[in-house]
Parts: C-alpha cells; sequence; structure tokens
C-alpha cells in the first residue's frame, strides 16, 4: 500500500512541475477584457494593457487613439522617387 501511495505521489508531483511552466505564461480572459475596458473608457492606463492591446486588439469601434493607431498604422512601403537632373 505505501509503495501504490508513494508511485501515485510521485506521478502527481511530475505532472504539477510539468505544468507549471506552460499555465504561468498564459494571459486571463479578464485582464484582457479589462485592457479593452479601459481603451473604451479612453485609453489604456499602463503600458501592460498596451501590450495586450497589441497581441489580442481592440473592441472593433474603440475610438481610443491608441487602438486607432493599431488598426490604421503607417506604413512607408514604397521609396521616395528620385530626381534625376537633365
Amino acid at each position: 500500500m505505501r509503495r501504490l501511495l508513494l508511485a501515485v505521489g510521485t506521478i502527481g508531483l511530475g505532472v504539477l512541475a510539468a505544468s507549471g511552466p506552460a499555465a504561468a505564461g498564459l494571459v486571463g480572459a479578464a485582464e484582457v477584457e479589462h485592457a479593452r475596458m479601459n481603451a473604451l473608457a479612453g485609453g489604456p492606463t499602463n503600458a501592460y494593457d498596451a501590450d495586450l492591446l497589441e497581441r489580442y486588439g481592440c473592441y472593433s469601434g474603440t475610438r481610443s487613439a491608441f487602438c486607432q493607431g493599431l488598426a490604421h498604422p503607417r506604413r512607408y512601403y514604397r521609396a521616395r522617387r528620385r530626381v534625376h537632373p537633365h
């Protein structure tokens, strides 16, 4: 009986040790919703909220300047035209 309990305990500790680091990087849905609601109210209040909004996006129709910048980034793909003197 003691061997069985020892085996089950060892397996249980192994599973807990393996699942800890995998779950540490996950962001809760409540934190993302909180950042989105802050954006609806006028903008992200801190760098963490800004990072969440960059990663997961804002609500459609959010008019804060930060979310507008995410929706319409300024990208310059074309090179400047060169003017050759004649």
